[in-house]
């Protein structure tokens, strides 16, 4: 009888483990010191590192340093973290990469914007064409070196939302913009950014009132 209650308990712990995205209903994702990034991510150790409860990344103007997860993103899902550009202009969230294509949101100081876009991400190459892409929708926000913005991204039934400092919004459906409805999370950087108090949280797909 005990066994059978251990193994009943480990049971959705197992499930969990197991499943194909990085969280889940039950279990939100934070990255940590004692959660080691190699179980969820791949990246270049000498691009990527985690010190403390700060994940730091490092590129350049010429070759972009990513970091991309290994297991998808839920369906609907929520996306929270503060950032910090210490060096360069270009800080990007990839969301739901799938094979070459993703979806564009990112902070960018030299048209002190943050947009939503279509993506291109080649692994493996620099060569101008086959990283980013065109700009769908952008917002004004004023951005810097060395400070600290609070991000939120949200997408629910196929709707996207992207916000930085509850002060530019964006919102966009996946569907009407063509935008890749599934796959993995990645971060992007052409200098040097902080991220701290990352959390992806699974959330239920809302009935629609109609």
């Amino acid at each position: 009888m005990k066994i059978r209650y251990i193994l009943l308990l480990l049971f959705p712990l197992l499930l969990a483990s197991c499943s194909g995205t990085i969280s889940t209903e039950k279990k939100t994702y934070k990255i940590t010191e004692i959660k080691p990034l190699k179980s969820y991510w791949n990246f270049n150790s000498k691009e990527w590192f985690l010190q403390k409860d700060t994940l730091i990344g490092t590129g350049g103007p010429m070759h972009w340093g990513v970091i991309e997860s290994k297991k998808k993103l839920p369906k609907n899902y929520e996306i929270d973290f503060k950032v910090n550009m210490t060096k360069e202009s270009l800080f990007e969230i990839m969301l739901n990469i799938d094979k070459e294509q993703y979806i564009r949101t990112y902070l960018y100081q030299i048209d002190q914007n943050i947009v939503i876009g279509r993506g291109v991400y080649k692994k493996g190459s620099d060569e101008y064409g086959k990283r980013g892409g065109p700009t769908l929708f952008k917002k004004s926000l004023e951005l810097q070196n060395n400070k600290w913005y609070t991000v939120k991204i949200k997408v629910q039934n196929n709707q996207l939302f992207f916000s930085v400092d509850n002060k530019a919004t964006l919102e966009c459906s996946l569907e009407k913009s063509d935008l890749s409805q599934e796959g993995k999370l990645g971060f992007l950087t052409n200098g040097e950014i902080k991220i701290v108090d990352l959390t992806i949280k699974t959330l239920q797909k809302q009935k629609s009132s109609f």
